[in-house]
């Protein structure tokens, strides 16, 4: 991940209400990218369906040409655990696909990721994404003014660790997110509760559990974008940008209005 070095920017409630416009955008296009996704066909098919879906609302990708990334999606593919890059590679009964995006209306960014089933898929692959899915909620759960940052990330180890014998990435961590996409305070996916800064109304974070059914040690190959497991074991990666309001938590990245209590 990228980090700019400034303060955590707090946006107004106009602010938070235009990122939410560019986080259906990017709910749009994952919906899209899901409901492609099969048996033969490409990942660069994939990336053209997203492009088209973020084209049309008149938003602009996110990575496209983000430190010279050459796509508007990342998808990574079973051992892949995040920033796979879109090509030739035809989707197969069995795998499973994990679909990050991002989107930038009026200047401001949304940011998630789905895991993808391709086909039927082996039980225990099915559990993966349903345990890295739900850590995710309970991370943005934690989400909520008077908390502390390291809340989140305790929220999202300790449904991980209470789920099975799971890796957590720790890698690679969720974000702040806002006028840029990639901003601090940084969000990791685990740590003790009650540490760091305190969260405040008009923060907006993009917080995204990577989870593995083996080690969570990984490495970048030669084409120094995609990050696979060490061991070869599957991962999954699920994300929502979610702002910190008044009333709680906001999820800006999914298709319904969803505000958590």
């Amino acid at each position: 991940m990228f980090f700019s070095r400034q303060r955590i920017e707090i946006k107004t409630s106009g602010e938070i209400e235009a990122m939410r416009m560019a986080g259906l955008v990017v709910a749009r296009a994952l919906h899209e990218v899901s409901q492609a996704a099969a048996p033969g066909v490409t990942t660069a098919q994939l990336d053209e369906c997203a492009a088209e879906t973020i084209a049309e609302a008149g938003a602009k990708p996110s990575f496209l040409g983000y430190h010279g990334f050459p796509a508007h999606i990342c998808t990574s593919i079973n051992h892949e655990v995040v920033h796979g890059i879109p090509g030739s590679t035809e989707l197969r009964e069995g795998d499973v696909l994990s679909v990050d995006c991002g989107a930038i209306v009026d200047g401001w960014h949304g940011d998630a990721a789905i895991t993808v089933e391709i086909g039927s898929v082996q039980p225990e692959i099915r559990r993966l994404s349903e345990v890295t899915q739900t850590a995710l909620w309970a991370g943005l759960a934690a989400a909520r003014p008077g908390g502390r940052l390291s809340d989140i990330g305790h929220a999202v180890q300790s449904h991980v660790e209470a789920a099975g014998d799971y890796g957590i990435v720790e890698d690679y961590v969720g974000h702040g997110i806002g006028s840029s996409m990639h901003m601090e305070p940084p969000v990791p996916n685990y740590g003790r509760p009650g540490r760091g800064p305190r969260l405040v109304a008009g923060m907006a974070l993009a917080v995204e559990p990577m989870v593995t059914l083996g080690a969570a040690t990984v490495r970048t190959l030669d084409d120094e974008w995609t990050v696979v497991t060490d061991d070869g074991s599957w991962a999954a990666h699920w994300e929502h940008t979610v702002a910190i309001t008044e009333e709680g938590p906001w999820v800006l990245t999914a298709l319904e209005d969803v505000r958590l209590p």
